[in-house]
């Protein structure tokens, strides 16, 4: 119990731990949004963006927020513009974006002299990593994200669940997908840190998931994923300090277990 309690006596642990929560938090109430819209591996895409970002930054030696922070956001909107002005689906558009920013993430590597400890933080995610700087943009973000749910939570639920009947309503659909873009997009890039791009879309997609099996309403459905997604990322941290284990890829297994038990679970349920 003591070296339990010793954890959160580390600087970087609290950080950590408050940036996780406040990432997982923001993670979970656009993943119901974007997981009924079928647009839950867009979080993928962006990782893979966010990591071909970092290799630029990192090649041109500038600060790796800096950089990835308006690609990023700049890919989201593409990702969304494209999908909302072709016939194509949004998973083709998500594919096309994350395919070429991954092969010019690793040429860039390539050519910069190859991986060093900064791209492969942001590749698998590092609990050092973390910032004060993190806390405070992790927990505007946080409040952003929360104050647009309790504002237009009316407005969002026709968005996701009948987007012919908003748009009937004279909601500008199309304005609220590329703030939800924009904010994933800001989601991902504090998420990478921590989670690692290649992990980060995991946020974004286990709890919905899981809490779409457990739940019917749209309202309970984000309850229960902010519950799992919060809960998860604790659970997955002190698995990581404790056993000594990736950050991210703890985190992902949690949600992973977790999904599976409840899925066996209803199964035998019926």
């Amino acid at each position: 119990m003591q070296e339990f309690l010793k954890m959160f006596s580390y600087p970087f642990i609290q950080r950590a731990l408050i940036v996780g929560v406040l990432i997982s938090l923001c993670a979970a109430l656009l993943g119901v949004i974007l997981v009924l819209k079928r647009y839950s591996l867009i979080g993928h895409g962006l990782g893979d963006v966010g990591f071909a970002s970092t290799s630029l930054a990192v090649a041109l030696g500038l600060p790796i927020l800096s950089v990835s922070i308006p690609i990023v956001v700049i890919a989201a909107c593409l990702i969304m513009f494209y999908s909302q002005k072709t016939k194509t689906g949004g998973d083709v558009a998500i594919g096309m974006v994350a395919t070429g920013a991954l092969s010019a993430g690793v040429i860039i590597t390539a050519l910069s002299g190859g991986f060093n400890v900064d791209v492969s933080n942001y590749m698998f995610g590092s609990i050092l990593a973390m910032s004060d700087a993190d806390v405070v943009m992790s927990l505007v973000l946080s409040v952003v994200i929360i104050v647009m749910y309790v504002l237009f939570y009316n407005r969002l639920f026709l968005i996701t669940c009948d987007e012919a009947f908003a748009k009937s309503s004279g909601i500008h659909v199309g304005f609220y997908q590329f703030v939800i873009a924009l904010l994933t997009a800001l989601t991902v890039v504090l998420g990478m840190r921590m989670m690692g791009s290649l992990l980060i879309s995991s946020l974004i997609i286990f709890p919905a998931v899981t809490a779409r099996k457990l739940v019917g309403s749209f309202k309970s459905v984000v309850a229960i994923s902010v519950v799992l997604s919060v809960t998860c990322y604790i659970i997955g941290i002190i698995l990581s300090f404790t056993v000594n284990l990736p950050t991210g890829a703890s985190i992902v297994i949690v949600n992973l277990a977790v999904w599976v038990i409840v899925t066996v679970i209803t199964k035998l349920r019926g």
